[in-house]
């Protein structure tokens, strides 16, 4: 692992000079690559045609955290909390919900002050008109991302459906015992595909796999559209789910991965704590308190 800090001074024939360290050059230079425009070329690549990416994280909440409350109470909750988006999932915004409701919970969300980032995880599969009416759901709703769990059979039809509704598809992984399970299977899946499928990351279920948060973000570089902040006590199947920061996830460096990896400014960054389900909000306050000061870090 290369050290987070430069050497203090450098000697060279103009004399010595004071160096920086890493996220304080990110500061202060503003993302540099972030100033580029999105069709030139960076120093090192070609930005991808949905960059859009920005320091300014938008930190939001998968909803699934909030479970055991009401529709209602939940968004009161996450604009307290200082969320600025919600990651919605079945069982808050019902994927058959009429026009009407979709109109009514869209209204919800924006008289709190906030936006919605994503909807999922949802499952796809080889029923193409099913698949399709998740997509028009989708629409109407105002989605960027699905956060999805496609089959094998499902990835023909999803190539084609991002396409025609111009909606990113983010496939999440859920540990060991997922067809996900590594981000190698996720890279191998997408291979070749529509660049508007891509990832999910949910880090929890990464350290659970036995893959290190920062890798994984490196590697997913211009396909990751939305990560789930989770945190485990250790790298196996069994962990225990934490507080951010208490286990093997470090926010400031999660961060300064995603910046790197051009995490784009409309993701779905969400914080998933499932711990504690009925009575989560003083635990999920501390992960909230970690999390904007990792982000602070990088204000230009």
């Amino acid at each position: 692992m290369i050290s987070r800090t430069l050497p203090k001074t450098v000697n060279s024939a103009a004399g010595t000079r004071s160096t920086i360290d890493r996220r304080t050059l990110l500061r202060s230079g503003g993302i540099f690559a972030g100033a580029i425009a999105c069709d030139g070329l960076s120093l090192l690549n070609r930005a991808p045609a949905n960059c859009n990416f920005s320091s300014n994280l938008k930190l939001g909440l998968q909803l699934y955290s909030l479970r055991k409350f009401s529709l209602d109470d939940a968004l009161q909750h996450a604009k307290d909390l200082g969320f600025e988006q919600v990651e919605f999932y079945s069982g808050m915004f019902a994927l058959d919900s009429s026009d009407e409701k979709i109109a009514e919970i869209v209204g919800k969300v924006k008289a709190h002050g906030l936006t919605i980032s994503a909807h999922g995880v949802n499952g796809f599969n080889k029923d193409f008109a099913a698949n399709r009416r998740i997509f028009e759901f989708g629409k109407k709703a105002g989605l960027k991302t699905i956060t999805a769990g496609p089959t094998p059979e499902s990835m023909d039809n999803l190539n084609d459906l991002v396409k025609e509704f111009n909606i990113r598809i983010a496939i999440h992984n859920h540990g060991p015992k997922d067809r996900f399970n590594k981000v190698a299977d996720l890279l191998k899946a997408i291979e070749g595909r529509d660049e508007r499928i891509g990832a999910c990351a949910d880090l929890g279920h990464y350290i659970r796999s036995g893959e290190k948060p920062v890798e994984v973000i490196r590697l997913l570089k211009g396909r990751l559209f939305g990560v789930h902040l989770k945190d485990f006590a250790t790298m196996e199947d069994k962990a225990k789910g934490v507080l951010l920061g208490q286990g093997h996830l470090q926010c400031d460096e999660v961060f300064d991965a995603m910046v790197q990896a051009k995490f784009p400014a409309d993701g779905a960054l969400s914080l998933e704590y499932e711990e504690n389900p009925d009575n989560p909000i003083e635990d999920i306050r501390k992960c909230v308190a970690t999390a904007k000061k990792a982000i602070a870090g990088l204000a230009s």
